[in-house]
């Protein structure tokens, strides 16, 4: 979403008109659900996708038709082999997109894009409120507030929501990504997590390697003790937390901490010699047998990866895999925009 906004914004500013296509609904198969976008201008597609082939090609079609109209609307596209509205894709299901046109003289929309990027950037929540018949947007913040136009009836939920009159979706702040350790794989892990919408925090006792400056892709990176976390750093239950520290004594000690609260995701680098002589010590000192199958470890998808960058691929791979299953469980579902 961020990238869709500060191109619309941008867009705007150089007194160019836009559609925001947004697929608000969907049911059997699709290559994309609710709260997907992408963004088009005169030329075409600028920015993001609503998965490819002929659903995104005939919206593109349509949005450029509807930049001339200057008006928006909803279209609903079945994705099968048969039928009035077919596209001739063998995906089974069907979706609705709203398709919101956005002009320059827009003063409300501007102001919306720039406040919401803001709070992005200073991963504030908040939720975007669209409206199905292409009216004034809204924009709300974490408490559900109007911050711009007016709230209306949205409901406050983690995942994209479509009434009669509105689709509001959730502000993806992201999923804060702790890295107990900065070393090599750390390097390369964090740019790699930031790309993928995670906010990565590293964390390391060691002043010479907890240094800003190696990893610009980081939210924050603080040198604390290993001995005593929550001195430095608070963690929450939506946190994703990687160890990979420069000794077993170090993952011990995070492990012995960390396991006492609720985390998101729980990933340790090392061995299995190294992580079966660490769990026996956990065990002594009274980590359940329960909460030691939580964790992940070896972290990272067996793809046989034995660089730092191939390591660092493993653990994105299996940290995206685990936020999908998050946000497909009713509990903590999010939107997956773009």
């Amino acid at each position: 979403m961020r990238t869709i906004l500060s191109r619309a914004l941008a867009e705007l500013n150089a007194h160019r008109s836009v559609v925001l296509v947004t697929i608000v609904a969907e049911q059997g198969s699709a290559p994309r659900g609710p709260g997907s976008q992408m963004l088009v201008g005169a030329d075409g597609q600028l920015t993001g996708t609503i998965g490819g082939g002929q659903v995104e090609r005939q919206s593109e079609l349509l949005a450029l038709s509807l930049l001339k109209e200057q008006r928006s609307r909803m279209q609903h596209f079945a994705l099968t082999q048969a039928g009035a509205d077919s596209l001739d894709m063998a995906c089974g299901g069907d979706v609705t997109v709203l398709f919101q046109f956005i002009s320059p003289e827009d003063i409300l929309w501007q102001s919306v894009l720039e406040t919401a990027l803001d709070r992005l950037t200073a991963a504030q929540p908040g939720w975007l409120i669209l409206r199905t018949d292409g009216s004034a947007p809204a924009l709300l913040d974490g408490e559900g507030m109007a911050l711009l136009g007016s709230s209306g009836t949205a409901p406050l939920s983690k995942r994209c929501v479509l009434t009669g009159t509105d689709f509001s979706l959730p502000l993806p702040v992201g999923e804060r990504a702790v890295i107990f350790g900065a070393g090599h794989i750390a390097r390369a892990l964090v740019p790699l997590l930031r790309s993928v919408e995670f906010r990565p925090v590293v964390y390391d006792d060691r002043p010479a390697l907890a240094d800003p400056a190696a990893f610009p892709d980081a939210e924050q990176v603080v040198c604390g003790d290993f001995r005593n976390i929550a001195g430095t750093l608070s963690l929450s239950p939506e946190d994703y937390v990687v160890v990979m520290t420069s000794g077993h004594l170090h993952d011990l000690e995070i492990q012995e901490q960390i396991l006492r609260q609720e985390l998101a995701y729980v990933g340790v680098i090392g061995s299995r010699a190294k992580i079966a002589a660490v769990n026996a010590r956990l065990r002594e000192a009274g980590i359940s047998e329960e909460k030691l199958r939580t964790v992940h470890t070896p972290v990272g998808t067996p793809i046989k990866a034995v660089t730092p960058a191939e390591i660092a691929v493993s653990i994105t791979g299996e940290m995206i895999y685990e936020r999908a299953c998050r946000r497909e469980d009713p509990a903590h579902h999010a939107c997956p925009m773009a």
